[in-house]
């Protein structure tokens, strides 16, 4: 699993999405740290739930800020947002009904890395939006 870092390349410039992106790269490289430790089976159960809170008060805040906003990719943003909700909970329902095994912090990462995808590409797309409005 590697470390993440909220470089100026994943930067919205939105002071509240950034932040709370530092959030989840904060959790996400302390289950890394705890998984290189020998400890990443104590560590994901609580990860994982800080992940699901996580993306419902994350997302729910900026879907608030292209709504306000007036965003023209509000209508996408909202289906990728509900889709890695889904996704997520169905992964976190297969971590905590069973041993976690390496494969499932492998799957988590992925998952991890799509988000950080979705910054890169999408989050860039709305954070340069707002800072016109």
């Amino acid at each position: 699993m590697r470390k993440y870092e909220l470089t100026k390349e994943l930067e919205s410039g939105n002071i509240i999405i950034d932040n709370e992106h530092r959030e989840l790269f904060r959790a996400v490289n302390q289950l890394m740290d705890a998984c290189g430790q020998g400890k990443g089976r104590a560590a994901i159960e609580g990860t994982v739930k800080f992940l699901l809170d996580y993306v419902d008060k994350h997302f729910a805040h900026e879907e608030q800020l292209q709504k306000t906003s007036g965003y023209p990719g509000f209508a996408a943003h909202h289906i990728f947002h509900e889709n890695y909700k889904q996704k997520l909970r169905q992964i976190a329902n297969g971590i905590m009904t069973h041993k976690t095994t390496i494969a499932d912090l492998s799957t988590l990462n992925a998952h991890v890395a799509v988000l950080v995808s979705h910054i890169k590409l999408e989050d860039k797309k709305l954070g340069t939006y707002l800072q016109k409005k």
